[in-house]
């Protein structure tokens, strides 16, 4: 082959993965989900719909009086990763769980305007509306995980109605969300279609995750998997979890925990495999005044494998 030759091929072959990587995305087929319903058919008769900003969150709330807590699931999870500890809240005081937006029962909005509402920052708005709904000046939150880096980035913002911290296994090192780098391919149009489709697979590996979670995966029972595949019975759900996947970025908690000036407890399994036990060592370490409790034969979810050893 003459080198006038290569170039040509060499061209088509370019032409030829240019327009896969182009057009090959939106010929792949996307089914629908199946057996999904709304929101408000998959809730519990203690269930409530408050509205916060221009989304319904799903929440529950126990007790009464001071002082009150609020509980905040992390990733993947919803608020019935606290089933086994909010009675024992509510015989403190007042405690609200709810589920954060693009998990559990809350609305999965499909368009806006303005903040998007999968975003870091709506999180945050969206606890201080609830704190305001429910007429509470400060509060004691309870964050597991993401849920943790939340309660934090809260205080951050409105230390004046932030009572203390409650960090379970927080996802504080690391920076968390979606590199940089990546978030530009994220939001072309070609992941756009396929990446819906690309979470999905939550639905065959979700179970993985809630054993990886558990110092003891024997301990769960079917009903904790299916209060877990519930929110994946819910309209948009796959869509809103992607939403939520490429509105995440970087933190900068690890940068400003000198900024940090109230009671601290970080309560840990000595076997989490999803943010390493030493990593809560450290942070109870560098957050100024912080307390730290391991607890024995747990993991990433204390609140849900040793209930009575966490409370």
């Amino acid at each position: 082959m003459n080198l006038r030759k290569f170039f040509i091929v060499l061209g088509a072959i370019l032409v030829f993965i240019s327009l896969g990587i182009l057009i090959g995305p939106f010929l792949v087929p996307i089914p629908p989900l199946e057996e999904v319903t709304s929101q408000y058919e998959l809730a519990d008769l203690d269930s409530q719909f408050v509205k916060i900003g221009d989304v319904d969150i799903h929440n529950k709330t126990r007790g009464q009086g001071e002082p009150v807590f609020v509980l905040l699931h992390g990733f993947g999870a919803n608020l019935y990763s606290w089933n086994a500890v909010i009675d024992d809240f509510g015989k403190l005081g007042t405690v609200i769980a709810y589920d954060r937006v693009a998990f559990g029962l809350s609305e999965r909005p499909m368009e806006w305007l303005g903040e998007n509402p999968y975003s870091a920052q709506a999180a945050v708005a969206t606890l201080f509306g609830i704190l305001d709904h429910f007429g509470v000046d400060r509060a004691i939150l309870v964050g597991n995980s993401a849920g943790g880096t939340v309660s934090m980035e809260f205080y951050l913002q409105y230390p004046q109605r932030v009572e203390a911290l409650i960090l379970v296994s927080p996802a504080v090192y690391g920076g968390g969300g979606t590199p940089s780098w990546m978030r530009p391919i994220l939001h072309t149009p070609q992941m756009q279609r396929l990446g819906p489709l690309l979470v999905r697979r939550i639905q065959r590996q979700g179970q993985q995750l809630i054993e990886l979670a558990w110092h003891d995966p024997s301990k769960i029972d079917s009903q904790t998997i299916d209060l877990y595949r519930k929110p994946l019975m819910a309209e948009n759900w796959d869509k809103a979890l992607w939403y939520f996947t490429t509105a995440s970025q970087p933190n900068d908690l690890p940068e400003r925990l000198e900024e940090f000036r109230l009671p601290a407890l970080i309560i840990t399994g000595d076997d989490d495999r999803i943010v390493p036990t030493d990593s809560s060592i450290r942070l109870a370490g560098e957050l100024p005044g912080a307390s730290l409790v391991i607890l024995e034969n747990a993991g990433h979810l204390p609140h849900e494998e040793v209930p009575s050893e966490f409370m």
